[in-house]
């Protein structure tokens, strides 16, 4: 494929509209079936030996009945492998991609090409969707990957609004953002909370210094700010003071003809994302129904902001440059 051709994938025109889906991660059976009543088209899940920033961790020997709960009810299942593999997990991948290819999962996340050499000696076909790990920011980048067999590209947080509308013209694949929750600003393989507490002379063994443990980064220069930080398997993870919400401008992505709206559900409590996903329901229907009428109701964010954590503040992130890491 030349990565020079600029026509847009099947089912998405200039002209016309095709109702983006609505996806959110989830962490467990509860979560997927609580946020597909909520209104979301599919959810993302993972096993956290090979996911990065995952809800919550649905193992092997759970995962396909977690695939199988959300086709009953109606919803798309995506599996995340988007992790920096190591050697002493590779072994396990084929079988693992074999599972979930068996229990008819709807896509797979990837970013490491090993997860690709992995697909084939499980001799399985699911469709692969490029991970914003990879930090995809320019269009020949997320075609070279579609030649390589990627459906769909999950664009990186860090591009403005012109720069996501030019991508939507340009990929020759399904584009899917993220339109609401935390976003990652640093990641480090090593286990630098568990360095700091060595340091500090305390030992590590015993401590909970996961997502649960609720550990906050504050700047000097900005102590109003607390920069969530946690350490699992894939290292430590500092997420960013604020939530994304894109709700308001939504009707600029839809416009754009984004295929997929991606909702974080990561170090959020289920009423949280439940409402989120609600309010994200409401705008996409709305818009679907009368295009040409559309108007943003304010209401439909009152819920999320009775939940909003005070100290949270909801922003456009990068959309319009009013992120700064």
């Amino acid at each position: 494929m030349s990565e020079e051709i600029t026509q847009r994938p099947e089912g998405r025109t200039e002209a016309g509209f095709r109702k983006p889906e609505l996806l959110v991660s989830a962490g467990s059976p509860e979560e997927i079936a609580a946020l597909i009543e909520a209104g979301a088209d599919a959810v993302h899940i993972g096993d956290m030996r090979f996911g990065m920033r995952l809800a919550g961790d649905i193992p092997e020997e759970r995962i396909a009945d977690a695939i199988r709960l959300a086709h009953d009810k109606g919803a798309k299942a995506y599996v995340v492998c988007n992790g920096i593999l190591h050697n002493d997990v590779l072994p396990e991948l084929p079988g693992f991609l074999k599972c979930i290819a068996d229990a008819g999962a709807d896509g797979l996340v990837f970013g490491d090409p090993a997860v690709l050499i992995a697909r084939r000696q499980a001799g399985v076909n699911i469709p692969l969707h490029w991970s914003t790990e990879m930090t995809t920011t320019n269009y020949k980048t997320a075609n070279y990957w579609v030649t390589k067999g990627a459906r769909r590209v999950f664009l990186a947080r860090e591009l403005n609004m012109d720069e996501v509308v030019e991508m939507a013209q340009k990929v020759q694949a399904e584009v899917q953002v993220q339109v609401h929750g935390m976003t990652n600003i640093y990641h480090s393989k090593r286990t630098l909370l568990s360095n700091y507490w060595e340091h500090q002379g305390h030992s590590p063994e015993g401590e909970a210094l996961d997502a649960e443990r609720n550990l906050f980064l504050i700047e000097h220069e900005r102590k109003e700010e607390k920069f969530p930080v946690y350490e699992d398997r894939s290292g430590t993870h500092v997420m960013s003071s604020d939530d994304l919400c894109m709700l308001e401008s939504l009707h600029e992505l839809m416009e754009a003809g984004i295929d997929s709206f991606r909702i974080e559900g990561l170090l959020k409590p289920l009423p949280y994302n439940e409402a989120v996903v609600r309010a994200y329901r409401k705008a996409i229907d709305a818009y679907a129904a009368d295009p040409e009428g559309y108007v943003f109701q304010e209401e439909w964010l009152d819920e999320v902001r009775a939940l909003q954590q005070p100290d949270r503040e909801l922003s456009f992130g990068f959309f319009y440059k009013e992120q700064v890491y």
